[in-house]
């Protein structure tokens, strides 16, 4: 009963959520901290006899909220349910490879390569520095391109790229073709690129509610961009889904989208624990790459990856480990409460 284009697919795996027990979980990167207060209100307010009705398909208030906190016109933003499906849009909207492959980095987003395999777009993967940092000029060395896709920072090295390197990316990459920077994590500390739209018509950037605002069991996701590519994204939204995004996320989006300075503390409490988490991982002996995202990629001084990710499950405590050669010694470690990386950092201690 299976079509041929799904038993090619490879499905994107997440990070595990298992149920047989009580864990401390630090593999998904969730937010410790609760969403705004603002938040709470709506939800205790919100009236069900307005369930009846679609919601706005043009998400206009949460644009318009979105874009004040950006500093754009509505017309600027585009609203989905989650990035991952504002990403899967921008894909199908702009990527073709009858103009060569997509390139992204060769380590990144696992979902990126689960894209191209859905729409059927070619791509290659862009060698990362020997300090598993992003050079965004190795992307011109493949002039011959569909387009260009990373995170920034990246995942799941955390590693941020300076704006400036980006811009000296847009300046010589050809001007017909996406540059798309998903800035899911952008809020610990990296550079947003928004700000460049106004600049660069080809630049795409996407972000995300799930980390910095702690929404992410609300799946709300944003893309910033000249009203060309905004308008493209809509009109491949209206022809799948026409109300992705529903009325109780609506207006639970336009609520954090108001209360700025709430966000901007919790995001200041995860980049200071991640600071002190960082210092005594070192202590104990680990290779800590440094971060600006809601989480550390790091390796023990002598077990593998797995054999971390596997004695801490003993344990009771949840983090990621990846297969990929090369960063196949590292974990990703969610940055959580400080007396939850105190508690990993005594199960660390005692590893061997």
């Amino acid at each position: 009963m299976r079509s041929q284009r799904l038993k090619r697919l490879v499905p994107y795996t997440p990070g595990e959520q298992p149920q047989d027990r009580s864990y401390l979980k630090l593999n998904t990167n969730e937010n410790p901290y609760p969403p705004s207060p603002l938040v709470e209100d709506v939800l205790a307010s919100f009236a069900a006899a307005d369930l009846r009705r679609y919601p706005d398909p043009r998400c206009l208030k949460l644009r318009e909220g979105a874009a004040e906190e950006a500093g754009v016109d509505p017309d600027w933003v585009f609203a989905g349910n989650g990035s991952d499906e504002v990403l899967s849009l921008a894909f199908f909207s702009f990527f073709d490879s009858s103009r060569g492959p997509l390139l992204f980095p060769k380590h990144t987003y696992s979902f990126f390569p689960v894209y191209c395999n859905f729409y059927d777009i070619e791509y290659e993967r862009i060698p990362l520095e020997r300090d598993f940092s992003l050079e965004p000029s190795r992307f011109l060395d493949s002039p011959d391109s569909c387009g260009i896709v990373f995170p920034n920072p990246n995942a799941p090295t955390g590693i941020a790229v300076e704006r400036g390197k980006i811009e000296n990316l847009l300046e010589h990459y050809p001007n017909d073709r996406l540059v798309l920077v998903d800035e899911a994590y952008v809020d610990f500390g990296a550079e947003s690129c928004v700000e460049l739209c106004r600049v660069w018509s080809n630049l795409l950037v996407v972000q995300t509610v799930s980390k910095s605002k702690s929404l992410a069991g609300m799946r709300l996701g944003f893309a910033y961009g000249q009203p060309e590519l905004i308008d493209a994204l809509f009109a491949a939204k209206d022809s799948f889904n026409s109300y992705p995004v529903d009325a109780i996320a609506q207006a639970v989006g336009v609520a954090a989208m108001n209360d700025g300075p709430y966000y901007k503390s919790m995001s200041d409490r995860v980049i200071a624990t991640r600071v002190r988490f960082t210092a005594a991982l070192r202590e104990l002996g680990w290779h800590v790459l440094p971060s600006k995202a809601n989480f550390v990629f790091a390796a023990h001084p002598s077990l593998t990856g797995g054999e971390v990710y596997r004695l801490l499950k003993e344990q009771g405590i949840l983090v990621r480990h990846f297969t990929s050669q090369e960063i196949e010694r590292f974990v990703r470690i969610t940055i959580g409460l400080p007396e939850d990386m105190e508690t990993l950092s005594g199960a660390l201690a005692q590893l061997a």
